[in-house]
């Protein structure tokens, strides 16, 4: 009896999930970062799901998941990039290099001066997408094998970092540079709620558009409760957590410090938020942009094509040779771009800096889903992934858990990572 009044329950439920459309692998990472959270919340009684924390999460996650995004694409075409870390390093090391001795001293412009941090900024991209391209040119013309290239690379662009430097850490670095660190450049409270309201309007105005796409062309499309529902979830998801950075209150002893920098006295009992750090509002613009790009576009297209099967592309019409060329550019800017981050939130550039991130980039991208077989892979996911890797070190860092158990830890997560999503694309037959 038990059984046939559960029955319509399950049902209901599995109607309930399958109006909805969810992708059931994003359901599942987020299931799982939101279990990870909570157990991590338990073993440090209740620190690690405080605002502070969450913010120095967040900016911690933007380095690796930035280039994350840029691994996707690689991976996709059924190849590899092992010299992320080093060309972050290369890059961080240019950038420096042109803040402090090029733009001062050769140009005789002042360290304030306001060119220095987009001048670097943009030597820094340029250098990255000349590396990437290069790096391109060698798998795509000359047919040398990917992992072979970037192996070389990761050796080659460490130590030119080190040679471009002296082997001598640099800084500090320009303020103008520093905003995109993350601490020493946020939107403040009340930007932070304004982009929080422009993000909101803009997710419900593309729900919208996506349903009157399909409306036009005469496709299915979800019952409206079902819309409602999920532009309700964005709508909580994007403002909670704008109110989670708002939480996080600078000290007094730094509003001080800032008041005192523009002449001014800080009002008795004064307090703010720090807000949406600049450096997460660029991994947000990356992210659109990639999405886009592998979504919209014909690049994003024949990205997917080739690496679904090379072979088929080929024959299509598909300069599949200028193709890996471009889509090791993009990920060359990508690194140039977590370059600003990195070392930025550092304030200087460091020989360390970058040390083992390309690990943790194929690891973030292969936890989201992408598939090393190609073909496969999402942007959202690898940005997930990224920071489940970030969430699940910081927290065991918290925890007292010694680095090489971190690094096992790691290692055991990526493995069954993939051996989850080989079980889940034999049971869909995707």
């Amino acid at each position: 009896m038990a059984e046939t009044l559960d029955e319509p329950t399950r049902v209901q439920k599995r109607n309930f999930f399958a109006a909805l459309e969810l992708d059931t692998r994003l359901l599942g990472m987020i299931g799982a970062f939101i279990v990870l959270c909570l157990v991590f919340n338990v073993l440090t009684d209740g620190r690690f799901l405080t605002p502070r924390n969450i913010f120095n999460l967040t900016i911690q996650t933007v380095s690796v998941a930035i280039m994350a995004t840029g691994m996707v694409f690689v991976i996709v075409t059924r190849n590899i990039d092992l010299s992320v870390g080093s060309l972050l390093a290369t890059c961080s090391a240019i950038m420096a290099m042109t803040q402090t001795l090029i733009m001062p001293q050769w140009l005789g412009l002042g360290l304030e001066h306001p060119a220095i941090a987009p001048v670097a900024i943009l030597v820094g991209l340029l250098s990255g997408m000349i590396i990437g391209a290069f790096h391109g040119w060698l798998i795509g013309y000359l047919t040398i094998p990917a992992f072979i290239v970037t192996l070389g690379g990761l050796f080659v662009w460490r130590n030119v970092a080190w040679h471009l430097t002296g082997g001598q850490t640099i800084g500090p670095l320009d303020q103008n540079f520093q905003l995109f660190g993350g601490i020493n450049g946020t939107l403040g409270e009340t930007w932070s709620w304004v982009f929080g309201a422009l993000a909101v309007v803009a997710s419900l105005y593309g729900l919208m558009s996506a349903r009157r796409a399909k409306v036009r062309h005469d496709f299915p499309v979800k019952p409206m409760w079902a819309e409602l529902t999920i532009g309700g979830i964005i709508t909580a998801a994007i403002l909670g957590f704008i109110w989670t950075l708002n939480s996080y209150q600078i000290p007094t002893r730094r509003l001080e410090r800032m008041f005192e920098a523009r002449g001014e006295v800080m009002p008795e009992g004064f307090t703010t938020g720090y807000g949406l750090p600049i450096s997460v509002l660029v991994l947000i613009v990356v992210a659109i942009v990639m999405t886009v790009v592998a979504q919209r576009t014909r690049l994003g297209r024949y990205i997917f094509a080739f690496g679904g099967n090379p072979e088929a592309a080929q024959l299509s019409g598909i300069r599949t040779r200028a193709l890996t060329v471009r889509v090791f550019m993009i990920v060359g800017a990508l690194c140039a771009i977590s370059a600003v981050v990195a070392s930025a939130r550092q304030t200087f550039h460091s020989n360390d800096i970058g040390t083992l991130d390309e690990l943790r980039v194929i690891a973030a991208a292969v936890i989201g889903g992408t598939a090393l077989a190609g073909g496969v892979g999402t942007i959202y996911g690898a940005i997930l992934g990224a920071l489940i890797m970030q969430s699940l070190q910081s927290g065991m860092a918290m925890v007292g858990v010694d680095a090489p158990y971190q690094n096992i830890v790691v290692g055991i997560v990526l493995v069954l990572a993939v051996y989850i999503d080989i079980l889940y694309r034999k049971r869909t037959g995707s």
